[in-house]
């Protein structure tokens, strides 16, 4: 699970209890400390939207069993960390009808259709097919329609909101930001981007940029190997050994536009790489 969807593996089969009398295929918490579902079929004719949605809703009801089972696998650290308004379904099937398609676009809930193909006995293939975003998915009501908006996000301790970094944000900042979001985002049409509380993920199937505001510069966070980049002082950094929002070991620092001109070779790698 984290090599293949940047999710680490909490329980499989999981038991939702006598009332609900149901069993969740795999249950995970991803690389920005959101909750994950992940439901398989075999083929296409099952109904793995509907059930995964049946089990999305029992989650959000039973966060404090969820926090323990968190707590208990990964620390009391990270389960202190759970950041509930980006919880996820991700469905993996070998196909999916236009109309499963269709239907996930009505509604209010972070899914992703997630098809696979086997290739001899030895290669897996993941293809992202559908995805939608919500702003939060704890107050998303049943009659709205999906959204892809940016979300407000909540303050956490002392720490500005990435939200409120983009707001007080120097106009060249700003100007930047919108360059850079919309150049990541053209990558492909996989790329999503989901604005987390402290920071602005851009995924595949998992994170390949993560990119944090300040008034004066955007930190950006690449999944490539420092060793692999000829680092330069004030523009590049191998942040292995030191602590971050966002994931990824190489940080570029990003002033102007000739900062993101040069940027562009290592966001494109990162992306292929992911």
């Amino acid at each position: 699970m984290p090599t293949f969807l940047g999710v680490r593996f909490l329980a499989s089969e999981y038991v939702t209890g006598k009332t609900h009398k149901g069993r969740i295929d795999s249950l995970g918490l991803d690389e920005n400390g959101c909750p994950v579902i992940v439901e398989y079929k075999r083929h296409s004719n099952e109904n793995v939207i509907n059930q995964g949605l049946f089990y999305l809703d029992w989650l959000l009801d039973h966060r404090a069993e969820f926090q323990w089972l968190v707590m208990e696998k990964l620390g009391k650290d990270v389960a202190g960390q759970i950041d509930w308004s980006g919880t996820r379904l991700l469905c993996i099937a070998a196909d999916f009808t236009r109309y499963d398609q269709h239907a996930v676009q009505q509604i209010p809930r972070n899914i992703e259709l997630i098809r696979y193909k086997l290739f001899g006995d030895d290669l897996l293939l993941l293809d992202l097919v559908n995805s939608v975003s919500v702003d939060d998915a704890t107050t998303a009501k049943a009659d709205a329609a999906s959204s892809t908006t940016t979300a407000k996000a909540k303050p956490v301790g002392k720490d500005k909101t990435a939200e409120e970094q983009l707001s007080q944000a120097q106009p060249v900042i700003k100007e930047l930001y919108a360059a850079l979001s919309g150049y990541l985002v053209a990558l492909g049409d996989d790329v999503q981007e989901k604005h987390l509380k402290l920071y602005v993920a851009f995924r595949r199937l998992k994170n390949f940029a993560c990119v944090i505001p300040y008034r004066d510069k955007l930190l950006v966070m690449l999944k490539l190997d420092p060793d692999t980049v000829a680092l330069e002082k004030g523009f590049s950094r191998d942040v292995r050994n030191i602590g971050t929002w966002g994931t990824g070991d190489l940080e570029l620092c990003l002033r102007t536009m000739a900062d993101f001109e040069r940027a562009k070779p290592l966001l494109d790698r990162s992306y292929g790489e992911s």
